[in-house]
């Protein structure tokens, strides 16, 4: 029986967003800026030369981003032996849960809560009731800000007072940070368990709890993140595949990203390469019939907020040398594809995710064009390979 595996390169974008100047991303391009740089040896930190993803590239990455975009990404120009193309999102969001929920079947149906880019950020009533839920007089931050920057300015501040460090950005989010140690893991994390639901009653999408350690001059955060989301509208892949009897496994944030559901197995790892390993064990073992999704965010949360195009180059590299690995393992009736969620420029202004296309490659269903896509023909394609029912929501590309 054929097995499905769903593979997100967190914030891994390929440009042409029809919609990206609404968003202030009009000419955001994350692969092809970042392959561009690598091409005029601007990105030689820890790695040299052009961009070297051989095994996507050799799936159609190149051609996926001249189809999104019209740009050209150099070193990437590998003739196509998969499927490929683009995907376009129509959720007013250009989020985790937007992307996620919508390559799953369920574009999201509101528009999400976003608070001001002003000091104070947070409504008094929301502060009050963190305030309380906290045992604390007062809160740190109250601002937009990149979480490696606040921790650094507010560090010291709450390691004296104990007083939460609480922070948003561009996306419909609250994130809180404190030092394992001297306010508490537990702690932390009950917190925004306990924020959550009054947060996405606000249709604010997520509360995360952004756990750090170290001293002064050298805070460091931890793999202990959490995050709690609110839940997606209506069922989604996830749900149409556990439903008809079928194991899905969840590597990574899907556990976080979809609240649990419609999960039979969730995998978490300290690191992309820790998730990585269990990929490679499920490409051994998941179940006839099974459905794997997974996500890697490292592309992210470690170089596309930060501005860091060497070493999102590196992580590119790295994660393609591994599916080189990976795709010999794949069974002959089984399908991988690999795509994105939304963009993160590393050579976009400001720190946040960028609006743009997504590439969709597809190992072991032949090769050829698929076109500009929908996010939800990817959980429609994924869903007639297996076989299952599926509302009358997207097409499949297959």
């Amino acid at each position: 029986m054929t097995r499905a595996f769903l593979i997100v390169m967190d914030s891994v974008g390929c440009g042409g967003a029809p919609d990206a100047a609404a968003f202030g991303d009009a000419g955001a391009n994350t692969l092809a800026h970042i392959a561009i740089a690598c091409a005029r040896g601007a990105s030689d930190e820890g790695r040299s030369g052009p961009l070297h993803m051989p095994n996507l590239a050799g799936l159609g990455l190149g051609a996926a981003i001249k189809l999104a975009s019209g740009d050209t990404a150099p070193g990437l120009d590998s003739a196509p032996t998969g499927g490929w193309g683009a995907a376009t999102e129509v959720s007013n969001g250009k989020d985790t849960p937007s992307g996620h929920w919508e390559m799953a079947g369920v574009p999201v149906p509101w528009n999400w809560t976003y608070f001001p880019d002003e000091i104070p950020a947070f409504p008094p009533d929301l502060v009050e009731g963190i305030c309380y839920m906290a045992g604390v007089p007062k809160i740190l931050g109250n601002c937009h800000a990149s979480g490696l920057a606040i921790i650094e300015k507010l560090g010291a501040e709450h390691l004296r007072t104990g007083w939460p460090i609480v922070y948003t950005s561009a996306d419909s989010v609250l994130q809180i940070a404190a030092h394992e140690e001297s306010f508490g893991l537990g702690r932390l994390i009950a917190l925004c368990e306990m924020l959550a639901p009054k947060l996405h009653a606000r249709l604010v999408g997520r509360v995360i709890a952004r756990p750090f350690t170290g001293h002064v001059g050298a805070f460091t955060r931890t793999a202990n993140r959490r995050d709690f989301a609110i839940e997606p509208p209506s069922p989604t892949l996830l749900d149409w595949v556990q439903g008809a009897g079928r194991v899905t496994h969840g590597i990574g944030k899907i556990g976080d990203i979809f609240s649990g559901r419609g999960i039979s197995h969730l995998h978490k790892g300290k690191s992309d390469a820790d998730l990585f390993e269990h990929l490679m064990r499920l490409a051994r073992t998941a179940e006839p019939g099974s459905l794997t999704f997974a996500n890697f965010v490292e592309f992210d949360s470690l170089y596309g907020h930060r501005r860091d195009v060497a070493g999102y180059a590196r992580a590119l590299e790295w994660f393609d040398a591994r599916v080189g690995e990976f795709l010999p393992l794949l069974q002959p009736d089984d399908i991988a594809i690999f795509t994105a969620d939304h963009g993160n420029d590393p050579t976009w202004r400001g720190t946040d995710h960028t609006r743009e296309r997504v590439p969709v490659l597809v190992a072991g269903a032949g090769s050829g064009e698929l076109g500009l896509v929908a996010f939800t023909d990817i959980a429609a394609s994924v869903a007639a390979h297996l076989g299952v029912r599926a509302p009358a929501i997207g097409n499949s590309f297959l």
